[in-house]
This record gives structure tokens, C-alpha cells and sequence, in this order.
């Protein structure tokens, strides 16, 4: 169940991928920020599922998926905050500190490298959140731009983070149940991909750019 998930997330993130580099030439700077995002995120996965394939440990590319997804979305965020200069200095703030934490932890422990790092995926996501909080704010008074997007940012990212948090006690427990948490993460995924579909086929399509 969880791998025919898996692929069909796959298949979205793929598909949104093509769909919004399509017209990347002919976008600012945050829908390219976004477009890297998603081609970073496509890189991770492809890796990801060409060690399953090898029985290799895949752990230590769920760094590069949280690091990298809070780096580039920081910097999207932080474009689209362009109007509010406190909330763009609480982003700097916030980002050069989470960055920091995470430096000196793997620093200290370099054997991290290979685990998952439950502090790393709790700091990135709910900072992130909290970016998403502020364009949300923002939007009451702008063009809804990547409105669909950030609801799906919010959703899947709290939703992901407590599951992960929960899929880390739950190890111990019978196999079947220890499943439950990536069986809803995989589905949070593809619903995550649905609003970003959603997202291109309202603001970006072809009907739109010609328009």
C-alpha cells in the first residue's frame, strides 16, 4: 500500500515539475525558486529509490531533503515577504539561527549524518510553517499569489512532522502499526503535490500565461 503511494506521489511531483518548468523563463523570481525546489526535491527522490533498489542505507539523504527544502523555501518566502521588512528580518533571523543549531549538533556528532535527525525535521518544518503563517497574513490584503501552494506547504509539513515525530516511538511497536505513520505521510504527499497541480493549473497554465 505505502510503495503504490509512494510511486503515485512520485508521479505528481514529476508531473508538477514539468508542468512549472515549462514556463520558467517567463516568471519572477520566487516561481524559479520554487520550480529549483521541486527539481531538488525530484533529485532526492530518484536517489532515495535507486538505493532502496540496492538495499543501500538511504538515510543520509533525508538531510539533503529537509536542509535543502528549508534553504530554498526560506529564500522563497523571503521574496514573497519583499513588502514586510519585519517579517523578512525575522526570516533571516530565524534561518541564519536554525542553520547554526544544525551546524554545531552535526558538528559535534557527525554519526547523525546516517540517522534521521528528529531535531532537524521538527526545527526546518515549523519554521517554515511560521513563514507560511506570515505570506498567509499577508494575503489578506494582496493578490492571493501561491495561495494553493502555501496551504499545501502548511498542511504537509505539520501533518508530516508529527507523523514522523509519532513514526519514531512507534518503532518498537508490532510492524503493522510502526507502517501507519509513512502509510499517511505518502498520502499527505500526494495531496501536498495536488494543491501545488492545483496551484499551476489556476495561476500558471497555458490559458493563464497567454491571458
Amino acid at each position: 500500500m505505502n510503495k503504490i503511494l509512494a510511486f503515485i506521489g512520485y508521479f505528481f511531483l514529476l508531473l508538477n515539475f514539468i508542468l512549472f518548468f515549462k514556463s520558467i523563463a517567463h516568471r519572477g523570481k520566487a516561481y524559479r525558486l520554487f520550480v529549483f525546489y521541486l527539481g531538488l526535491i525530484l533529485i532526492v527522490q530518484i536517489w532515495s529509490e535507486l538505493l532502496i533498489r540496492q538495499k543501500t542505507n538511504n538515510l543520509f539523504l533525508s538531510h539533503f531533503y529537509f536542509i535543502g527544502q528549508f534553504v530554498i523555501l526560506t529564500l522563497f518566502y523571503f521574496n514573497l515577504l519583499k513588502k514586510v521588512d519585519l517579517q523578512r528580518k525575522i526570516v533571516k533571523g530565524a534561518s541564519i539561527t536554525v542553520l547554526l543549531i544544525l551546524g554545531w549538533q552535526y558538528f559535534n556528532n557527525p554519526s547523525l549524518f546516517f540517522e534521521f535527525n528528529l531535531l532537524e525535521i521538527f526545527v526546518t518544518s515549523f519554521v517554515i510553517i511560521i513563514y507560511a503563517v506570515f505570506h498567509f497574513f499577508n494575503l489578506l490584503n494582496e493578490k492571493k499569489e501561491f495561495y494553493y501552494i502555501n496551504i499545501g506547504v502548511v498542511m504537509y509539513l505539520f501533518g508530516s512532522t508529527i507523523l514522523f515525530l509519532a513514526g519514531n516511538f512507534m518503532i518498537s511497536l508490532n510492524p503493522e502499526i510502526n507502517q501507519l505513520p509513512w502509510i499517511f505521510n505518502s498520502f499527505l504527499y500526494i495531496v501536498y503535490h495536488v494543491f501545488i497541480f492545483v496551484e499551476w493549473k489556476k495561476s500558471y497554465s497555458k490559458k493563464k500565461l497567454n491571458s
